[in-house]
């Protein structure tokens, strides 16, 4: 069942059709929508927030970087994410350390548009404006307000997390007038003074939201748990070197802890599988944050999930082959008893045998040469995309990294259901919470409570536990080393989760990407190959094929200028440049300090 909030209304007047019949009574004009009506009526008042839901509900392209960020050979409407870090590719300008302030377009607010950050921020602030003016009883008011609250917040965050503090609008701005033109030129607020009032507005919202919806046809709606959820990383990410100099951790860690012990009390946990949580819907204990899709083909309900459709492979006409791992993201798995591939530990690693004794995640993340992989309701699919002379024999377009990424790609949809398919995008996932969670516990030196955390991830992971029941964690890490365990815990059990640039980002590790060439792995049939090779592969031994019959050569995946001196980041993208036509509208709005301003976005 999908949630009430997937109704992008068109106009506020057309509900006015479904109202109870005995609005027909009513002496009012019912052809004209007023504020004084939508907001005297729950149903048109929730009709409201469901396009408020619509319009910032993210989605798994990052649909900020897609609009802000000038790729050299990507403008769909999602950008992946994950081309920006090691885990997949994309020529972009950020990575080539090209970026301009030209590059940077309209998401800031330069233009008139209802659908830009300021756009969206005046529809919340509007609506929260005249619930708390209509007549609605009070506890219906909380929960409305509380919601719209949070996704103010949410808009505030994608804002400070690209360009520091920004100005702070908190009510609608009169749009008429050259006394009201004058009066919108608002200076940008600190980095603190804009986290400052994120934090409000969610503790706001906590306040007013209950712990948890009851109605199944509520499944979707931010609750309390959310709140505290988001809370926690928006002071995690204060905390993170990218914000800040000073010690922030203490109430991080304090909005983490209040967060988990909320979220547990109200049913939420770790899902018993890592890789089936993406296909429960409806009381899915580990969505803390869920942005629901449809089946719908056709008609104005349509919101289908597009991240699938455009992950999977190619074969029989179905899938983009998007979001392929790169050779460096395959290789950053651990071995099955959590140990690093270049660690001493109970396996050993080798390249050609590179799928072998794998953190459980791996097989459950990246689809490779001969992996079993139900696809297309074939449960017993093996994919093959390796090179026979210089000819791919995979069916369609064929993987460039070598590999495809599985994650949250619906195993039982029929080729036919795959572009309308209506799996959830889980945003927040109660791993992440534990993961933040211990983030904040080291920040704070309680490296035991960091420790818990790890190996509940890992443990649900299907790591091995060991003897020393540390599954594979180093024992008595320093606090600088368990900073690195967590990042590192992130990348692999967030991987494709649009997570890493921003990890790496906020902790100012963006730099550690610097001269690497990002490849993926060519696999060529030997000629000395059995002529029914292609008709007896799926019945093969795996180890056996790739020792006999497989030839593994690295392969260089980017283009110039990356592909002569590696990734170029340069310090000045940890914080964005203020696009000039925001600052050309608005005189009072400094640029930062890197840019040639003198706008300090570390305060």
């Amino acid at each position: 069942m999908k949630p009430f909030h997937y109704i992008a209304l068109a106009t506020i007047g057309s509900a006015f059709g479904l109202s109870s019949c005995e609005k027909v009574l009513d002496k009012e004009n019912l052809g004209q929508s007023t504020t004084e009506l939508v907001f005297k009526d729950s149903t048109l008042a929730n009709l409201n927030l469901s396009f408020i839901y619509n319009q910032n509900l993210p989605e798994w392209g990052d649909p900020i970087i897609n609009a802000t960020i000038n790729t050299s050979n990507n403008n769909s409407t999602n950008f992946n994410v994950s081309g920006l870090t090691d885990e997949a590719y994309s020529a972009n300008r950020l990575l080539a350390g090209t970026l301009l302030v030209s590059d940077l377009g309209g998401e800031f607010g330069t233009g008139l548009s209802a659908t830009n950050n300021y756009g969206k921020i005046r529809t919340i602030n509007m609506f929260l404006s005249n619930v708390k003016n209509g007549p609605l009883p009070s506890g219906a008011k909380g929960r409305l307000r509380g919601q719209a609250q949070f996704f103010r917040a949410w808009r505030y965050f994608e804002l400070v997390r690209q360009y520091g503090g920004v100005p702070l609008v908190m009510s609608p701005l009169n749009g008429v007038g050259q006394e009201a033109r004058d009066l919108t030129y608002i200076p940008r607020n600190t980095t603190n003074e804009t986290f400052a009032a994120i934090v409000a507005d969610l503790d706001s919202a906590i306040q007013t939201l209950p712990g948890k919806w009851t109605s199944n046809s509520d499944w979707g709606r931010i609750n309390r748990g959310t709140a505290m959820a988001f809370k926690g990383r928006v002071l995690m990410y204060a905390a993170s070197p990218q914000f800040t100099t000073a010690d922030k951790w203490q109430a991080a860690y304090d909005a983490n802890v209040q967060a988990k012990a909320t979220l547990l009390a109200n049913g939420f946990r770790l899902h018993n599988s890592f890789d089936q949580l993406w296909f429960q819907e409806v009381g899915n204990p580990e969505a803390v944050m869920v942005t629901s899709y449809n089946t719908a083909t056709g008609d104005q309900l349509k919101r289908n999930n597009q991240y699938d459709n455009s992950t999977r492979p190619a074969a029989n006409g179905t899938g983009g082959g998007g979001n392929q791992p790169t050779w460096e993201m395959v290789q950053a798995f651990p071995m099955l008893d959590g140990k690093k591939r270049t660690e001493t530990g109970r396996y050993t690693y080798t390249d050609q045998l590179f799928y072998k004794n794998r953190d459980p995640r791996f097989d459950k993340t990246i689809a490779y040469n001969g992996s079993t992989w139900p696809l297309n309701g074939n449960t017993g699919y093996r994919l093959w995309t390796y090179l026979r002379g210089t000819t791919s024999v995979e069916t369609g377009s064929a993987s460039n990294t070598g590999f495809y990424c599985r994650k949250a790609i619906n195993p039982t949809a029929s080729a036919s259901e795959v572009q309308f398919l209506g799996t959830d995008w889980i945003e927040i996932r109660f791993a992440e919470v534990l993961l933040n969670l211990a983030e904040s516990a080291c920040g704070v030196n309680k490296l035991n409570e960091a420790y818990t955390e790890l190996k509940a991830i890992r443990q649900r992971a299907g790591i091995e536990p060991g003897s020393d029941q540390l599954y594979g964690l180093k024992a008595n890490m320093t606090r600088a080393e368990m900073f690195d365990a967590i990042l590192y815990e992130r990348q692999l059990e967030l991987a494709f989760e649009g997570k890493r640039f921003w990890d790496l980002r906020r902790w100012r590790k963006m730099e550690s990407l610097n001269g690497l060439k990002r490849t993926g792995l060519t696999v060529t049939l030997k000629t000395t190959a059995p002529s029914d090779f292609a008709t007896t592969r799926d019945t093969r031994n795996l180890d056996d094929v790739y020792t006999n019959f497989f030839t593994l050569t690295s392969k260089a995946l980017e283009a110039t200028p990356i592909s002569t001196n590696g990734i170029r980041w340069d310090a000045k993208y940890y914080f964005f440049p203020i696009p000039q036509a925001a600052i050309d509208n608005n005189p009072q709005i400094k640029q930062n300090i890197d840019w040639g301003g003198n706008f300090e976005p570390r305060q």
